[in-house]
Order: structure tokens, then sequence, then C-alpha cells
């Protein structure tokens, strides 16, 4: 197999380059099918949330897979050095460690196992996804398992969504006597307000175009529903905002906050942008009652919650080494398979044939002794033919490297029988 990781993430990237080239639920087929027609890839798998967006492919060539990701971004060029290339073993690692938490904006998060298999799923309904990602993707998900059952990675998780709340606290001493409004109906939506709720917030708004959705968030909680287009009216009351929708565009529009702010007498306003592209007009960070949040911003409140991480992704790290050290192991088998299942094949013909010439025999009345012995014979025969040519080929050409493996594979010499 040869298996190649492409992408970018917060790391490499700042969000103005990794928001120009996201794949959503609806134009991932389509993507996966334009990837999938490059030449050489056989298999392939997308992988695009807020923070990364990596192509998983087998075959194919790097620079192809590169011309693909800038093209898709529209051309831009910048998008190039801005992209890690890693591959085989390290690749492998690689998704490991990202299925396990362990290369995400807040270490040990399990946000990210949920969207790798989401990923995964699309690409096996898209049939971009062969025998080799298939096994790729299901050992990293027993991997991110037994990362989280054999340490504390995930003790005391924090998802983006609460760190952006920690983040809130700073602003406001309490929350208690203050209206959050959501604006989406994700799943960070539904984690912020499952937080939100938890700390205390004294009233919740969700907006979402589908109030369906939006409602069953709600369910259970101190919250209303609004539907996207009563976002502008209901601005005024929000002391928080929270947004993350997958519509391109801002959602939230500049003057919609002057507006809020206005009728608000400038109380301050904290609003969390969480969605790539960006829902928030950046313009609005320039008002003075108003505190604007992006996800990039939210690193210095996983800083502060890494501290106590890092010994435990240490332990993750040695298991993931083991677990990649395994998997490439047995890649090798898995590699092996075909050449394995056509040598029985050719192998078990030989034997029909010889069987029914047998029985043919028998029928005939022959000796079952001698039917026996031929049986025996030809088969031998059959079975060592094309070898023992080949044999006799490399040795008349001076070739001993076919003798040699011939010697391991059939246990001749010391090791026989």
């Amino acid at each position: 197999m040869s298996l190649l990781v492409l992408g970018l993430n917060h790391r490499t990237a700042p969000i103005e380059v990794r928001e120009r080239i996201v794949f959503d639920a609806e134009h991932l087929p389509r993507a996966l099918a334009s990837l999938r027609a490059l030449p050489g890839l056989t298999e392939a798998v997308i992988v695009s949330t807020c923070n990364r967006t990596e192509v998983y492919a087998v075959g194919g060539s790097a620079e192809a897979v590169s011309g693909w990701l800038v093209a898709e971004s529209g051309g831009d060029g910048a998008l190039t050095d801005c992209l890690y290339r890693i591959e085989e073993a390290d690749a492998v690692g690689h998704l490991f460690s990202v299925a396990a938490g362990l290369d995400s904006l807040i270490l040990g998060e399990p946000q990210i196992l949920g969207q790798l298999k989401d990923a995964y799923r699309s690409a096996q309904q898209a049939g971009t996804a062969g025998t080799h990602l298939n096994h790729l993707f299901q050992t990293s998900f027993a991997v991110a398992k037994r990362v989280r059952t054999e340490t504390a990675i995930g003790a005391a998780a924090v998802s983006v969504a609460a760190a952006g709340i920690q983040l809130a606290r700073r602003v406001f001493a309490g929350l208690e006597r203050h209206t959050a409004l959501l604006v989406g109906a994700g799943e960070m939506i539904e984690l912020t307000a499952r937080h939100l709720h938890a700390q205390g917030i004294g009233r919740l708004i969700i907006a979402n175009r589908s109030t369906s959705r939006a409602q069953r968030i709600a369910d259970g909680l101190p919250a209303s529903v609004i539907r996207l287009d009563a976002l502008a009216a209901h601005l005024p009351q929000a002391d928080m905002v929270v947004s993350s929708t997958a519509r391109p565009g801002h959602v939230i529009a500049y003057q919609d906050v002057v507006r809020a702010l206005d009728e608000r007498r400038h109380r301050p306003m904290f609003m969390l942008d969480l969605a790539v592209p960006r829902d928030v007009d950046p313009r609005v960070g320039t008002l003075e009652d108003v505190y604007l949040y992006t996800i990039d911003d939210l690193r210095q409140v996983v800083d502060e919650n890494l501290k106590a991480r890092e010994a435990e992704a240490v332990v993750a790290r040695r298991l993931i080494d083991a677990d990649v050290a395994e998997f490439m192991t047995g890649l090798k088998v898995l590699d092996a398979a075909p050449a394995i299942r056509e040598l029985r094949g050719l192998a078990e013909a030989l034997r029909d044939a010889a069987l029914a010439e047998a029985r043919r025999q028998l029928a005939a009345g022959q000796p079952p002794q001698a039917v026996l012995e031929q049986l025996a014979a030809t088969l031998t025969n059959r079975l060592l033919h094309a070898p023992s040519a080949a044999l006799r080929e490399a040795a008349e050409t001076g070739d001993i490297t076919l003798a040699e493996a011939a010697a391991r594979l059939f246990r001749t010499g010391r090791d026989g029988p």
C-alpha cells in the first residue's frame, strides 16, 4: 500500500486560509469522486473540520493531490505553503494520533473521533474507501478507544465549546443573569448549549434554518427556538452569541450588531465564532463594546488546559507507536493476501483436475493402488512444474536469490522437515 496524507490544520494555517478549503456534507460526494479520478489514486477519504482539512489517499502522487486541493480552494497558491505531507507508517501514526485527540486544538478532545467516523462513512457511501483505508480507519477507531481506556487523556474532558465558555467567564462575572444566543444546530452548538446549561445560564435562544433540529437541542433546556431569518431582531437580547453553522457568507452582519448595541445602550456583548468559514463579519471585532473571538482565539484557554494532559499524552503516544508497528506488520500480510489467494486457487484447480481424472480411472475399473499412485505423481508434477522451471532458469543466469527464496518458502535444507 502506498499511503499519503496531505492537508493543513490549525497549526499550519490560519483561519483565513482554512476557510477557503472546507468540504461540507453536501459537497463531499462530488469532491470524493473528483479526487478519486486523479491518475493512479485508488482510494480516498476526506476529513474536513473547522480545525483541519486532510486527504487520505492510496496511490496517486502528492503533487496531484496538492494541485487538486489548490484547485478546490479556487486556485489559491498560498494554500501550498500550509500543506503537510505524511507517508506510509508516519501517515498511519498521524491518523491514530488524530483519532485519539492528540493532534487536536484541545489535547484529548473526543469530538474528532465522531468527525473521523462521519468522514469515513461518507467515503464508504461514495465508494472511495477500499480494502486498505477500510482497514486503516477501522483500526484507528479501535486505537482511539484503547487510548481512552488505558490513559487519562480524556479525564475532565474539555471541548472547544467548554473552552469558549471558560473564555466568556472572563467577560461576565456570572452567567445566571445573562442570555445566550446560539446560532446553528450542529454538534458544536449542542455541546455549547449543554455546557451553558450546566453553568447556570439564565436563558438560551437557538436560531437555525430548520427549527425542528433546533428544537431537538432545546428540549429539556431553558431555551426558545427562532428561525435564522429572525436572528437580527433577537440580537439585542443576547449577552453572549455563539455561532457555528456551515452556511457560506456571514450569518451575523456588521450593521445588525451595530443596531443591537444601540438598543442595548452599549452593554457589552461576547461573541464566539466557531465556524469555518466564519459566521460573523470580522469588522464586528472593531466595535468597542463587542468581545469577538474566533476558534483560533481559543489557543490561550487551550494552553491552560494542556498541562494536566501532557503526561498522559506521552503514555498515549507510546501505545500508538506500538499500534503503528503492529498495523504495518499486519499490512504486509494484507498486501500478500491476493498472491496467497491466487496460489491457493491455482493449487485447488490442479487438485480438482487430478481428482476428477482419478475418479474417472476408478470408474473405468483401474486398480485403486495404481490410481492413488498416479494421482500423487500427477499432483506433485503439476504443482512443482512452474517453480522447478523458474529455478532452472535462475540457475542458468546465476541468480541465486530465487533459490534462497525457495529454500525459505519451502523450508528445505537445515530448516526442512
